[in-house]
């Protein structure tokens, strides 16, 4: 074989070695939503785990789910919450973060520094703090407390990514707005805001999955199963002794489904934002 037919060979082993790679970790991260897919559709009342190609197709269990189970409802209270939550933390984050990155007041460094503790604190450390705040505030069993709860939780990373994006502007953009005769308002969402965007897009998404996943606290903080969450409401399908699987997944299914869309609606922002934010200050 010649050289050049050698370095063509080795050439193409190395091409069929990454696409061998890629297809590898395709099918790593794509086997769980199959399988939750697969039994979702599975007519077995059992768990469906005995193949992975259902015998018989039904969306029975999606009907159950949704028809008889209430899971509408819950989907319902996710959706409100996660609503409230990405509008209050983005425009509290957004504010804080100009705040930061635009002024320069005494203890500055000290507040960031605080900001960044807060999100390292153990979600299970703030349940009884956070129990009894909302208690004394009147506002256990509702969706507006625990959204509020939420965005506490969010703007601590909220306001760290932002201030990036905020810090990345320059300040020349603003003096030549002041110089058209913007006012500081005018300039902010006419100038900055549009610059700042991309930023939005990707903590809206941080305080989205956060809202939308959380557990711990909507099972602490609501009492009455009208007022559950899909994470909550999840529970109700795993029994005592015995647990219909086909019905948990239809449910999971459910669940992922206003996620995915989400993602498809802001993925352009989002890798837009995730770029920028990565460039050094």
């Amino acid at each position: 074989m010649t050289p050049r037919g050698r370095r063509g060979a080795r050439r193409n082993a190395r091409t069929l070695a990454r696409v061998l790679a890629v297809a590898g970790v395709l099918a790593f991260t794509l086997f769980p939503a199959y399988f939750m897919l697969v039994s979702a559709l599975s007519a077995r009342p059992a768990s469906g785990t005995e193949a992975l190609l259902p015998a018989s197709v039904t969306l029975e269990n999606f009907r159950f789910v949704l028809a008889e189970a209430g899971f509408l409802r819950y989907l319902g209270n996710s959706l409100a919450v996660a609503a409230l939550t990405v509008a209050g933390s983005s425009l509290l984050a957004l504010l804080a973060a100009v705040a930061v990155a635009r002024f320069r007041f005494r203890l500055r460094t000290t507040v960031l520094v605080l900001v960044l503790t807060v999100q390292m604190v153990p979600l299970e450390a703030l349940v009884i703090p956070l129990f009894l705040q909302v208690r004394d505030l009147r506002m256990l069993n509702s969706l507006i407390g625990l959204s509020v709860v939420y965005i506490a939780l969010a703007l601590p990373f909220a306001v760290w990514m932002l201030r990036g994006f905020a810090a990345a502007v320059p300040a020349e953009v603003e003096e030549a707005a002041y110089i058209d005769g913007c006012s500081w308002p005018r300039m902010f969402w006419s100038v900055l805001f549009p610059l700042v965007a991309p930023g939005l897009v990707a903590t809206a998404v941080f305080s989205f999955i956060t809202a939308w996943n959380e557990f711990i606290l909507a099972l602490t903080f609501m009492n009455q199963s009208e007022k559950y969450t899909v994470a909550v409401g999840l529970r109700q399908f795993f029994g005592q002794y015995t647990t219909d699987w086909g019905q948990v997944m239809a449910a999971s299914t459910v669940i992922t489904l206003p996620v995915m869309a989400f993602f498809l609606l802001v993925q352009r922002g989002l890798v837009s934002g995730l770029t920028q934010g990565a460039v050094k200050q």
